[in-house]
């Protein structure tokens, strides 16, 4: 909402696009009072200024330019909603969807109260959401390279090099001189400088994460979770924002999509698998999470010997996993120490967080012990 207060008396669709935008208006009475009007997405701010006033109630879709339109209208209108689009069936399912039609039904739609907004991250939690995006693309991209790599060894009957780093700076010339084609070792070598290249951005974002965290006094509160570390921990306040908005622990946990379907009509009551509808980041850091959990700590280990016997061993990580979301609000929200933290596994978490921050923001930073005497996982 915006510093203006009184009833809109219009209210304002947007059917935003890379280089324009469509804008239709009805009044209360969904009856049409503006436009079809398309504007250059250049020509915004001007735009702006001189259709919309402090009565407009402005609807726009999640898409590629949303964050920048709602920052330009929110000081101008009387709010901007942010709809995620496939909560619009009527324009989604439409047979016939022009640009004008979509402006216009989402402007009815929000004159009758029908649309429910999302939540709009500020500025420092988008931001930080890029960085953990890029250093996601960064692995997928090292990933994709590095299985190529593997490819040509496999179809070579070759061995990789005998370490457990077969891809250390250190075997560079292995790669580069395998007994291979002269056209398949231009692939190899292209293959093998993706992987430096991709390191190299990742180790840069890193330092910006880390940057990032100094200072959060809520990384440590999640940091003594099993199975998250530093990366998980800011990945997980990046999607999640202020905990204040989610009143209990089910709020975020349907957040994430890691909550049960559920059939409930009649005589008839059914669960499901998860919905999957909500964060896909929250579901892959508290998934990875649950696995490294229920490796090393005595309660998870517990937990899975529990459900994996009814379950089967996916489900029940799964179930991990929700439970573990479950802490993570209750740590979050109550400023307080997980109920089954082991001391000497929180320690180790601890020094391993203090370390990884360090050594990202202090290049002279030396380990407090060995890295097989911690685990910095996520």
């Amino acid at each position: 909402m915006s510093e203006f207060s009184s009833p809109p008396t219009r209210f304002i669709g947007l059917d935003i696009h890379k280089e324009y935008l469509v804008a239709s208006g009805v009044n209360p009475a969904q009856e049409m009072v503006f436009g079809p009007q398309r504007a250059s997405m250049r020509d915004l701010e001007d735009w702006v200024a001189k259709y919309l006033t402090p009565q407009d109630a402005v609807v726009v879709e999640m898409t590629t330019n949303t964050y920048a339109v709602y920052d330009a209208l929110l000081p101008h209108v009387h709010s901007v909603t942010v709809v995620h689009p496939p909560h619009v069936a009527l324009i989604v399912r439409a047979q016939v969807k022009t640009d004008r039609k979509a402006a216009l039904t989402l402007a009815q739609l929000h004159a009758a109260g029908l649309l429910v907004g999302i939540w709009i991250p500020p500025k420092d939690v988008r931001d930080l959401r890029a960085l953990i995006a890029q250093r996601q693309k960064m692995e997928r991209l090292t990933t994709t390279a590095k299985n190529r790599l593997h490819a040509v060894l496999h179809r070579h009957h070759l061995d990789a090099p005998g370490d457990s780093q077969p891809f250390s700076p250190k075997h560079k010339e292995f790669w580069l001189n395998l007994p291979v084609s002269a056209m398949e070792r231009v692939n190899v070598a292209c293959d093998w400088e993706t992987v430096e290249f991709a390191e190299r951005q990742k180790e840069r974002l890193e330092q910006g994460i880390a940057q990032a965290a100094v200072g959060d006094e809520r990384i440590p509160l999640l940091v003594q979770l099993p199975g998250i570390g530093l990366i998980a921990a800011v990945t997980l306040l990046a999607a999640i924002g202020d905990i204040r908005r989610f009143d209990d622990a089910k709020h975020l946990i349907g957040y994430a999509g890691l909550g049960a379907r559920v059939h409930d009509s009649g005589h008839l009551h059914a669960t499901g698998r998860i919905t999957k509808a909500g964060r896909k980041d929250i579901r892959h850091v508290m998934v990875e999470a649950a696995q490294s959990a229920a490796r090393t700590h005595p309660h998870w280990k517990a937990e899975l010997a529990r459900l994996e016997p009814r379950l089967g061993r996916p489900k029940a990580i799964v179930a991990i996993a929700r439970k573990l979301l479950v802490a993570v609000w209750h740590v979050l929200a109550e400023q307080g120490a997980d109920r089954f933290a082991e001391p000497g596994q929180v320690a180790c978490s601890m020094f391993a967080y203090a370390y990884r921050v360090a050594s990202r923001t202090c290049p002279t930073a030396k380990a407090p012990c060995s890295s097989r005497a911690i685990s910095l996982t996520g």
